[in-house]
């Protein structure tokens, strides 16, 4: 099976070797550039990624290739980043016991490591500098909250971009979060809209309900807003979102569908697991000198 026909497939549906054949592509200094390019992407996948495939990825990242090949790179290590991460703090949850490790404790401190010294490099391009932020943020560390308020301070609308982007993984942002909300970099905003979902910000509720209840609303961003609705009023959504059910537009009924299936399961939990965590840091702007 070729690239071209995993292209077609859902990645959950992939054959058991396409693992095999998405490596050999990317060892191939030789393979089509387009090919290469859509290997290191289909290689973050979550339903194929290891270590193997991980180190190829690194050692792409750290080589002399293509800049956008190296960026793709940078950003296909993200989602496995992320999912380590949560099952290390959920390692003692009962339900997760069972739950599959997909790489070594080795190769995600490199990731991390190697991802942060890309994003340091002053000499890399400003494109994989981003994309080395946005991936490592997914697993955040400490020396994120500056990075990202440093992004955020920049006259640069793409660096404003990358850290929107990290602050729905990294807490202590919700002032900025809302106040990006109202920049008109649509990109930007989508970004601001799927943090405020995120991080739960009651705040960001008449902004959302604005963007539910309007008909110019772009797809992506009502599809992002009605997420959002999980996040911020999980017990409301299935009332908010029903009117979604009946969509002609297949992909915002599976959507309103899934939104609401999930709420319905957070409302049912016992604990507050996800207020806990959030409360654990003080926004950034009520306080200066907060350094995690």
């Amino acid at each position: 099976m070729d690239l071209n026909t995993l292209k077609t497939i859902d990645p959950w549906q992939w054959p058991e070797d396409a693992d095999v054949t998405i490596l050999k592509v990317l060892r191939d200094s030789k393979a089509n550039p387009d090919d290469r390019l859509l290997a290191a992407e289909f290689a973050g996948e979550i339903t194929v990624i290891s270590d193997e495939l991980a180190e190829a990825l690194l050692s792409i990242l750290n080589s002399k290739e293509s800049d956008p090949l190296r960026c793709t790179a940078a950003t296909a290590l993200g989602p496995v980043l992320e999912y380590t991460d949560t099952m290390e703090d959920e390692a003692d949850m009962p339900e997760l016991e069972d739950v599959e490790i997909l790489i070594s404790e080795e190769t995600f401190t490199k990731i991390r490591e190697t991802l942060r010294r890309h994003y340091m490099d002053a000499d890399n391009s400003k494109e994989l500098r981003r994309r080395a932020l946005e991936s490592s943020s997914r697993a955040p560390q400490s020396w994120h909250h500056e990075a990202v308020r440093a992004a955020y301070a920049d006259s640069d609308e793409e660096w404003r971009l990358s850290a929107v982007f990290c602050m729905r993984y990294t807490p202590g942002f919700d002032n900025r979060i809302l106040d990006a909300l109202k920049n008109k970099n649509p990109d930007i905003h989508y970004e601001a809209v799927c943090a405020a979902g995120e991080w739960g910000l009651e705040e960001a509720w008449p902004h959302i309900s604005k963007i539910l209840t309007s008909k110019k609303t772009d797809k992506n961003l009502l599809l992002a807003a009605m997420d959002a609705v999980v996040g911020i009023r999980p017990e409301e959504a299935p009332e908010i979102l029903a009117d979604f059910l009946n969509s002609t537009d297949p992909d915002i009924a599976a959507a309103a569908q899934e939104a609401i299936e999930m709420a319905e399961e957070l409302s049912n939990e016992d604990d507050d697991e996800f207020d806990d965590y959030a409360d654990d840091y003080e926004d950034e702007d009520d306080d200066e000198d907060d350094k995690w």
